[in-house]
């Protein structure tokens, strides 16, 4: 008996399940407007690498407001039983972004159990998770930092103990990115 022929989707970056998958989340977010602020663009033809523009407004973000912050997404091959890595390109001081720019944050870290047991299976990745879930929880993290467990630690300890000196380096990235936003 023959095989079917292949019938896999048109999807920049391959045909297998998950830059099909990728290639209808990727043109979800380009129809969907339900997140004001952010634009996303593919790297190259790689629907594997997303580039993104959050643009938060003043009302959104009483900190971070104002802010054109550019990031990269880095999906896996076998996504999305595993989670993709989220870097800041623009320069971010927060608590949960290390100094190269990575997201440090629950959803974007392995499914199971936290060998430190800090984290709860259920707060970690899970394969329901999109593009648009991490962006969201992002977003959220900005104005809502876990300062538990910091990746930035100068950012953490600013957070809990000198907020007028936080708030400072936090506007001066804000304008930074504005700068910046279109070079």
């Amino acid at each position: 008996m023959a095989s079917p022929p292949n019938r896999a989707t048109s999807s920049p970056g391959g045909t297998s399940s998950a830059a099909i998958l990728l290639g209808r989340q990727f043109k979800q977010m380009q129809t969907d407007k339900d997140i004001p602020g952010i634009s996303c663009g593919l790297v190259g033809n790689s629907v594997f690498e997303w580039e993104i523009m959050i643009m938060l407004d003043e009302e959104q973000d009483s900190l971070y407001g104002g802010g054109c912050f550019r990031a990269r997404l880095n999906f896996p091959p076998t996504y999305p039983l595993a989670p993709p890595t989220m870097r800041f390109m623009t320069p971010l001081f927060h608590p949960n972004i290390y100094a190269n720019g990575e997201v440090c944050i629950s959803i974007l870290h392995p499914p199971g159990d936290d060998k430190f047991g800090y984290e709860s299976a259920a707060e970690r990745w899970s394969p329901v998770q999109t593009p648009e879930s991490i962006l969201l929880s992002v977003i959220s993290m900005l104005s809502s930092p876990n300062d538990e467990s910091p990746a930035n630690v100068e950012a953490g300890k600013l957070w809990r103990g000198d907020t007028k000196e936080f708030r400072r380096r936090v506007r001066k990235c804000v304008r930074e990115s504005q700068e910046s936003a279109w070079d």
